[in-house]
């Protein structure tokens, strides 16, 4: 499922595929570089501030292409100083991207360490019961340029906010690929979106500071390992045996963990790259010591880091969160056992910033008072 727009994103060109659209009108190929030095150096908002192409050529992409193909409907702020920005594509589909700040000692909060965490498709298919993703079901994949977009309004929201961004090509240190959707679902619009991120044509941004999530997808996780670009992968595991993975996540079934420990250590051993275990914490669910000692064992097994969450609440799902003592104590089995492990603190609980969440809540505003 995919929206075809009636013109092209720019953001969604790689400097080849611009080039060779150039050439067909009999454009110089280092026309495709100044263009997109304007997009992604410069920032242009308009196609008239790219002011060293001639008029005839800012006419043309202009009728072929858009500039922008996402336009920011909010920035919510939260008081952690979590900011999550709904964005509406062409199609008036809503997504939703999240800049998550991390104040570091002894500097001012312009120079917090940001990760952003991009969405790759409108909704989700994979119905793991505990996120609002998906609650109302996959609408589509996202295009490349989509994809790209996010980071340009990440860029767009922190050269208002902050001197530092202006100076910067990309003013945030971390890019997570693990907002709304299975990344790994939409497969060739992720890798040409991350190509360009990581171009030096284009966003210049390193791949060893982007991670791709994804909830198991086996035969994808062997693809990405075969990757010339080296990026890092999370695996979202949430339990630690398949009888308590299956309950929640219905990919368990087609990829179990017997299945998904080997493509991991296949993509460890291809990139050399330590991978992130993700664990959402759900009270009476995955939150036990035994469910701890067997992460633990996974963890050990795959030299993997693990990040624990604590479920954060979605309205209209049943599921909680542990007590704080239990988290620890979870925490504890594992750091015990000489685990890499980090146990984070709720972000962005006052905006909404879990998966979905805001999205959610937005298109059922619209639908009791639609407003396009």
């Amino acid at each position: 499922m995919r929206f075809e727009p009636a013109k092209r994103p720019l953001t969604g060109e790689t400097l080849e595929s611009l080039a060779t659209a150039l050439a067909g009108i009999g454009e110089k190929p280092f026309r495709a570089t100044q263009i997109l030095d304007w997009v992604y150096k410069k920032r242009a908002r308009s196609w008239d501030d790219m002011t060293n192409l001639p008029k005839a050529l800012r006419s043309w992409l202009e009728a072929e292409f858009t500039l922008m193909p996402a336009s920011l409907v909010l920035n919510r702020h939260s008081a952690d100083v979590t900011d999550k920005l709904l964005l509406e594509l062409e199609d008036k589909s809503l997504i939703e991207t999240v800049i998550i700040r991390a104040p570091q000692d002894g500097v001012g909060p312009d120079h917090s360490r940001k990760t952003i965490c991009i969405s790759t498709q409108v909704g989700c298919a994979m119905g793991c019961v505990f996120c609002a993703s998906g609650l109302a079901g996959l609408k589509r994949d996202m295009s490349a340029g989509e994809i790209v977009a996010q980071l340009l309004q990440v860029c767009y929201a922190e050269d208002l906010r902050t001197p530092r961004a202006r100076s910067e090509l990309a003013s945030f240190d971390n890019i997570v690929v693990m907002g709304m959707g299975e990344p790994l679902a939409n497969y060739d619009a992720l890798i040409r979106a991350l190509t360009i991120v990581n171009a030096p044509w284009g966003l210049g941004f390193g791949a060893r500071r982007i991670t791709v999530s994804t909830s198991g997808l086996v035969p994808k996780i062997i693809m990405l390992a075969d990757e010339p670009i080296g990026f890092r992968l999370a695996i979202s595991l949430h339990g630690a045996t398949d009888e308590v993975r299956s309950q929640i996540m219905p990919v368990n079934k087609a990829f179990p963990l017997a299945k998904l420990i080997p493509a991991v250590k296949t993509f460890t051993e291809r990139h050399g790259r330590m991978v992130t275990l993700e664990f959402i914490l759900i009270a009476d669910v995955n939150d036990s010591l035994d469910q701890a000692r067997r992460l633990r064992d996974i963890a050990l097994d795959l030299h993997a880091h693990v990040n624990l969450i604590p479920y954060n609440t979605v309205e209209g799902l049943p599921w909680k969160r542990p007590e704080v003592a239990k988290q620890v104590a979870f925490a504890e089995v594992l750091d015990r056992s000489g685990v890499s492990v980090t146990l984070r603190r709720e972000k962005g609980h006052d905006i909404a910033a879990a998966c979905g969440q805001l999205r959610l809540k937005t298109e059922r505003e619209r639908e009791a008072a639609p407003f396009h």
